[in-house]
C-alpha cells in the first residue's frame, strides 16, 4: 500500500463538487442539504444532470456516474467531493479509476461510499473522511436527529496543524486504551472487499464497523466471515456503530450481544454505539486512514478518539 497522501483543506469560500455515485437523490432533500452547506460558507457545484439522473436503482449508467467522478478528482475549481447519498453502486465506478491525480481531493460521505474509500486508501494511500452526506445529514441540519456534528466536521475539513479528540458518544463493549490506523466504514461493504485486489488490510488498524437494517444473525454472519478471513485476529481495537433498525423479536440476541460474543474474546478496546455512519443522532465525521488514539473506560463510560494527526494539509 502506497504512504497516505492527505488532501487539501477545504477553507470558506471554496467551492464543492456535489456527486450521486450510488443511489438516485430527491431534488428536494438535495435542495435542503446545499442550503445547508451554502450556510457553512461553501459554494456549491452541482451537475443537474449527472446529480439528479435516475436508471433503475442507481443515480444514471455506471459510465454517467463514473466521468462524473473522474471530471471531479481531475478539476481544479473545486476543492472537495461531497457524496449526495449513498444507497448501493459505488462499486461499479472502482475498475474505472486505474489512474488518479497525484494530489489527492477530499472525499465525503459514508454507507455504499466505503466501497470507494477503501479503494482509494488500498490502491493510491488517499485519506478520506467517513461522515455525513447531502441529501441526508447535512439537510436535516448541525446537532439535529439524523443531521451532522459541526466539530468533528470542521476539524476534519479544516485543521492542518494538529489532531483533535472525538467524544464517540458510545458504550464500554471491551475496556482498555489502545493506538493504530483508524479504518473501516460500513460493514457489508468491508465483507465484499474480501477476494478483491483491494481488500482492506486491517492489520493493526482501529477498525469502524457499522450498518443498517441487519437482522443479528447477518451481523453474526458478518462477523465471523471477517473472524474466518483473518481480519478481526491482529486489530488494535474496534469502533461499533448504533446499528439501527437491526432490532430482534423478543428473547433472540441483539447486535450488541452478538458483537460481545464474537469480539470480546478479541481481547481488545471494544466501543458499542459510537455515533458514525448509520446513525439517528448527529453525525460525526472520523478521516479515514490517519494514526488515531482509542480510549475506551467501562466504570468511566469513557469512549474517546483521540486523532493524533490531521487529515488534511494546507
Amino acid at each position: 500500500m502506497p504512504l497516505p497522501l492527505k488532501p487539501s483543506a477545504l477553507r470558506p469560500g471554496d467551492a464543492v463538487r456535489i456527486l450521486s455515485l450510488a443511489s438516485p437523490v430527491e431534488e428536494c432533500v438535495l435542495v435542503k442539504g446545499i442550503a445547508e452547506l451554502e450556510r457553512l460558507g461553501y459554494r456549491v457545484d452541482l451537475d443537474s444532470q449527472s446529480g439528479l439522473a435516475r436508471e433503475g436503482y442507481f443515480a444514471g449508467s455506471s459510465s454517467m456516474r463514473s466521468a462524473a467522478l473522474t471530471q471531479a478528482l481531475a478539476e481544479s475549481n473545486s476543492r472537495a467531493i461531497f457524496c449526495s447519498r449513498g444507497g448501493y453502486g459505488s462499486n461499479y465506478l472502482l475498475e474505472c479509476l486505474e489512474t488518479l491525480p497525484r494530489t489527492p481531493k477530499i472525499l465525503l460521505g459514508h454507507s455504499d461510499i466505503t466501497s470507494l474509500q477503501v479503494f482509494l486508501w488500498q490502491k493510491f494511500g488517499w485519506i478520506t473522511l467517513y461522515g455525513p452526506m447531502v441529501a441526508s445529514n447535512f439537510a436535516h441540519g448541525n446537532a439535529a436527529p439524523n443531521g451532522y456534528e459541526l466539530e468533528s466536521l470542521s476539524h476534519a475539513l479544516n485543521e492542518t496543524q494538529h489532531g483533535w479528540t472525538v467524544d464517540l458518544k458510545g458504550e464500554c463493549l471491551n475496556s482498555g486504551s489502545t493506538e493504530g490506523m483508524l479504518l473501516g466504514g460500513c460493514l457489508t461493504l468491508i465483507e465484499t472487499t474480501l477476494g478483491t485486489p483491494w481488500e482492506l488490510d486491517t492489520r493493526g488498524a482501529v477498525l469502524i464497523l457499522e450498518d443498517r437494517g441487519m437482522k443479528p444473525y447477518q451481523v453474526d454472519r458478518t462477523l465471523m466471515h471477517l473472524k474466518q478471513a483473518g481480519k478481526l485476529q491482529s486489530l488494535a481495537g474496534i469502533i461499533l456503530g448504533d446499528f439501527p433498525e437491526c432490532e430482534a423479536a423478543t428473547g433472540i440476541e441483539t447486535v450488541k450481544s452478538v458483537a460481545g460474543r464474537i469480539l470480546g474474546p478479541l481481547g481488545i478496546p471494544v466501543v458499542w454505539g459510537a455515533a458514525v455512519g448509520h446513525t439517528e443522532r448527529p453525525m460525526l465525521t472520523l478521516p479515514l486512514g490517519v494514526r488515531a488514539h482509542l480510549t475506551v473506560e467501562g466504570r468511566a463510560g469513557k469512549t474517546q478518539l483521540e486523532i493524533l494527526e490531521p487529515a488534511c494539509g494546507p
